[in-house]
Parts: structure tokens; sequence; C-alpha cells
């Protein structure tokens, strides 16, 4: 069922505006490195050195950040095990789980149109 902005807007009149929580969600899961590790951990669990990796140019401080407040918002868990050296694992939430299956389908379409989009300019 596809559900317009109109739609949402008239089951919640206040919706999106300044001060509204919906804004402060959206700016956590919509940024550019919200998506990046949200979709990382959408192929499933992954260390602090893999998250490194698979996200691309993200410095060891927003991507502690970025993970904290993920976790924070109960978009991702994080799993601390008592070992030395430290390892930590952290994974999707049902929430986060729920979250990526419909996340996905844009970041697939932005992966299909991007090179065209900006070839325009």
């Amino acid at each position: 069922m596809t559900v317009s902005y109109a739609q949402i807007r008239e089951s919640a009149p206040a919706i999106f505006e300044q001060g509204c929580s919906t804004r402060v969600v959206l700016d956590h899961i919509m940024s550019k490195w919200g998506v990046l590790v949200l979709s990382s951990l959408s192929d499933g669990t992954r260390r602090w050195g893999e998250l490194r990796r698979e996200v691309d140019g993200i410095s060891e401080k927003m991507l502690a950040s970025t993970l904290r407040t993920l976790a924070d918002d109960g978009l991702v868990h994080r799993e601390a095990y008592p070992s030395v050296p430290p390892h930590v694992e952290y994974s999707l939430t049902s929430l986060g789980r729920d979250l990526m299956e419909r996340m996905l389908p844009l970041v697939a379409w932005v992966a299909e149109h991007s090179d065209d989009m900006l070839g325009r300019r």
C-alpha cells in the first residue's frame, strides 16, 4: 500500500514541523553516515573494523558517534564481549531491520540513478 505525504500529514498534522521528533529521527537515519552504517549492518553482524572498512571514508570519531546515536534510537544493538583485546559486535535490532526493509529500495534506487543524475551537471 502506497501512502502519500498528504495522508501522513492528515494523520498527524504537526509531523515534520520544527521541533518535532520526526526531524531528529530523519536526521539520524538519513544522514550520509547513518544510511551507510545501517546499510552495512543490514547484511548482518559486524565488528568495529569491518564497519570501518565497509563505510569507506568514515572517521573513528564519526563511526563511534553514529553507532552510539543509532543504538540510542533503538536501531542498532551493541554487544561487548569480555576479552582482551575488546571484542564488540554491532547488529540491527528488530526495529532496525524493519527500517532497512523500507530503506534498502531507496538505497538501490540511488545506486541505480546517481551517475545519471550527477552526469547532468
